[in-house]
């Protein structure tokens, strides 16, 4: 297995936020891909108290070098007040697809 600086990260937005979010990032060669999974419920604890949402859950295709930005372009047009953004390093996958993402975020 060879070693691997993709990363695969996970958030949720309003379904009307979902494509303009993720045009933004892979426009800005922040991500090389993103899923966009409309029709996501989401159960939260928020301000004290449980709550539920509908909501898009985007799967983006980046790299560490690019997450810092990534992060930034997130936080600054996301409309709530605490998005969620989480990253999951990836352990392998195929060659030419890792190669793929590295150059389509360079």
């Amino acid at each position: 297995m060879t070693e691997t600086h993709a990363l695969i990260v996970y958030g949720t937005c309003p379904e009307r936020h979902a494509e303009t979010l993720a045009r933004v990032l892979v426009d800005a060669r922040l991500a090389a891909c993103v899923n966009i999974v409309p029709g996501v419920k989401s159960v939260f604890r928020w301000a004290g108290r449980v709550q539920q949402e509908t909501e898009s859950l985007l799967v983006i295709k980046t790299t560490q070098a690019r997450y810092a930005e990534l992060e930034k372009a997130w936080r600054d047009r996301h409309p709530y007040e605490l998005p969620e953004l989480m990253a999951v390093p990836v352990a392998a996958g195929l060659p030419d697809y890792l190669s793929w993402l590295e150059t389509s975020t360079l």
